[in-house]
């Protein structure tokens, strides 16, 4: 009995360490965002494709800027 309250406590602290080692790397380190910053990493790389997006975009809303938070051109937030 002893030695399975022993093992149970073992998986436990088992358990409990690998949960904590799965939050250690939080976030992008410094070496890293030059891999990140590249131009086929970004969400548009094709600087064409997305001044077309913007133009339809721009054109349908009836506004320019505000792209990327909320509101539109009425006005409205």
């Amino acid at each position: 009995m002893k030695r399975l309250s022993m093992l149970l406590v073992f998986i436990a602290l088992a358990v409990v360490i690998l949960w904590l080692a799965g939050c250690a790397s939080l976030g992008v380190d410094v070496w890293e965002r030059d891999i990140l910053a590249k131009t086929e990493m970004q969400l548009d790389s094709d600087a064409v494709n997305h001044g077309l997006d913007d133009h339809i975009y721009f054109s349908k809303e009836g506004s320019s800027g505000g792209r990327g938070f909320g509101g539109g051109g009425c006005g409205c937030n």
